[in-house]
Parts: C-alpha cells; structure tokens; sequence
C-alpha cells in the first residue's frame, strides 16, 4: 500500500463533519481530540476518511496553524496503514478527526510519536466496542 493521502481519502462536506461532531465518540491522546464515527453507507468506498483541525483562538497566525496542520497530515499519512488494514479487515467506514489542542507548536518527532498513540488507542476504542 502506498504511503499517501488523496483528497479521496479527507473528510469534508458540513453534513459529514455536522454528523461526525452530533454522534460521534471522542477521546484525547494529548495533543489530539480523536473524534470518530463508524458509517454505515453502503456508498462509502474508503475504509477511512480524515480531517485535521487547529483552534484559531491558540493559534492566532494562520503560518502556525498551517504548519501544525501539516504536520499532522504528514504523520497520518505515514502511520494510517494499520488503521486501514485494521478497517479493511474488519470491514468499517471511519469518519475522524484530529483536533490539535496542546497551546505549542510541536516538533514533528512528538507529533508523529503522538499519532501513532492516538491511532493505537482508535484502534483498541473500537475493537472494545465491537
């Protein structure tokens, strides 16, 4: 599986991201607020679709708020292969997001770090509730 992160494959559109908020369930692995919904459209294709997301009240500059931003995107990109296969292999849809809620503007090394966490915990939230 390739390392990447299509646009097919980000969340967008209110009434998904209106949904996402209204029912889904969320926890924090620090720095993140991990949001997260199964869907259950037979439509839907992609075993997961993302969305990131930083408060404009920490972060007043838009140049800080855009490089957590991609930061975060980045290690998605590199650590969302075992959320995939565990999505695939258990056959879901997955809506989340990714709330930056530290008041820092992180490293990469910790930002990575704490993706791999957040997604681990995904992963064991939703295997528990299976």
């Amino acid at each position: 599986m390739k390392n990447t992160f299509p646009k097919k494959e980000r969340l967008f559109g209110v009434k998904r991201i209106e949904r996402l908020y209204k029912v889904g369930k969320a926890f924090i692995a620090y720095p993140f607020r991990v949001v997260f919904l199964l869907v259950d459209d037979e439509n839907e294709i992609i075993p997961a679709r993302v969305m990131v997301s930083v408060s404009k009240k920490k972060f007043k500059k838009a140049v800080d708020r855009n490089r957590i931003k991609r930061l975060m995107r980045e290690s998605y990109r590199l650590n969302k292969s075992e959320l995939i296969r565990f999505a695939t292999e258990n056959n879901l849809k997955i809506h989340l997001s990714f709330q930056y809620i530290s008041d820092e503007i992180p490293e990469f090394n910790a930002v990575n770090l704490n993706m791999r966490k957040g997604l681990n915990k995904l992963i064991q939230t939703i295997s528990d509730n299976n």
